[in-house]
């Protein structure tokens, strides 16, 4: 037997929870790095390092069960195959007790070539 629910019945049960974005909709490809990448990140009076779940040009969803409310902005450190990356950045949204999905809002060309090489290496 099949059981079909309305469509919005996810809002209805938890109006708060986020909507995932189809992949259709999403600017950027997204890679996973189940072995993780290490970020500092400043923000919230919080200074933490946090692993890479999945990374893009347009963001990184950070793990860990500190996070900072949607809408906070962030400053991100993280080193790459040739150098430094610095971005500033800002909390979407948040997943408890697993972390936290940042968008990039402003980065030096410098660090955005050196995420746009490495992207595209891990992309193959």
């Amino acid at each position: 037997m099949v059981i079909l629910y309305p469509a919005n019945l996810r809002e209805k049960l938890n109006p708060f929870m986020p909507k995932e974005t189809p992949r259709e909709a999403r600017r950027h490809p997204r890679i996973a790095l189940p072995k993780g990448m290490s970020v500092t990140w400043y923000g919230g009076g919080q200074q933490q390092v946090s692993r890479v779940k999945t990374l893009s040009m347009g963001g990184v969803f950070l793990c860990g069960s500190i996070t900072l409310r949607v809408g906070s902005d962030l400053t991100l450190v993280f080193e790459v195959p040739g150098g430094m990356i610095l971005a500033e950045a800002a909390v979407r949204n948040t997943v408890p007790g697993e972390g936290m999905g940042v968008e990039f809002t402003k980065m030096n060309p410098e660090s955005r070539a050196l995420l746009e090489g490495l992207l595209v290496r891990l992309l193959r």
